[in-house]
């Protein structure tokens, strides 16, 4: 899991769009991709420091990715296509011990009209994954959804559907903590009630639930440690 192309600082002036930043860097404003469709509010501000990736290509309207934040005191990565692409490399190599006695390691297996983020087969077991990316932390709680995602809700219902039709005698929901502050999870329904009530149907229907807080290090991700999590409802002076 490395990436050789080039990884620089800028400051980060606005956000005009959900995939679109600009950027200032050695005195040019420049445009850069958001590889992540959340909202992100509370890293967003202008002059804060990001990181953009150079990343030119015939058919892209700009030359880079902006893909992580600084934001107090902590690197956070903005990839949302990099926690899929960190936990397939772990399962890969066995090297998460939530999961055991699998062979094989299925990308993107088809079911219920749509796909899951991966399958792992094996002689005694099956196993349905859903891979989630997290950013949003509020005293040291981890949120998610920071946008509502009605996508997200239906893998919520689909993996507890496969598990009660017998597709799979195990199913999961990981949560890739995309910065180490966090110290435990909980769904935000103040963001989406939809996802957090989905959520919270399909862990009473034997789906499990691992929110993994991770590192940034080089542009790649290292696993810290599993963190617990809480599915009850929040108060609201949580966010005071």
């Amino acid at each position: 899991m490395t990436n050789q192309k080039r990884v620089r600082a800028a400051k980060f002036i606005e956000r005009p769009n959900r995939f679109l930043a600009k950027v200032e860097i050695n005195g040019d404003v420049v445009e850069a991709f958001v590889p992540n469709p959340g909202r992100m509010y509370e890293l967003m501000l202008p002059g804060k420091q990001v990181f953009i990736r150079d990343n030119p290509g015939p058919h892209r309207k700009t030359s880079f990715d902006m893909i992580g934040i600084h934001h107090d005191g902590v690197l956070i990565s903005l990839d949302s296509n990099l926690p899929n692409r960190f936990i397939r490399h772990l399962l890969q190599i066995n090297g998460l011990e939530q999961f055991t006695g699998y062979s094989n390691v299925i990308p993107e297996p088809r079911a219920y009209g749509g796909r899951f983020d991966f399958l792992l087969d094996g002689e005694r077991t099956r196993t349905y994954i859903e891979v989630k990316s997290c950013t949003l932390i509020v005293n040291k709680r981890v949120l998610f959804p920071d946008a509502p995602t009605t996508r997200g809700a239906r893998h919520m219902r689909h993996l507890a559907e496969a598990l009660s039709n017998g597709d799979v005698d195990d199913a999961a929901v990981i949560f890739v903590i995309q910065r180490p502050d966090g110290e435990i999870f909980s769904p935000h329904d103040g963001n989406d009630p939809q996802f957090g009530n989905a959520l919270r149907e399909a862990h009473e229907q034997g789906v499990r639930i691992i929110p993994l807080l991770t590192e940034v290090i080089d542009w790649n991700l290292k696993l810290l440690r599993e963190i617990p999590y809480d599915l009850g409802p929040l108060e609201s002076n949580m966010f005071e």
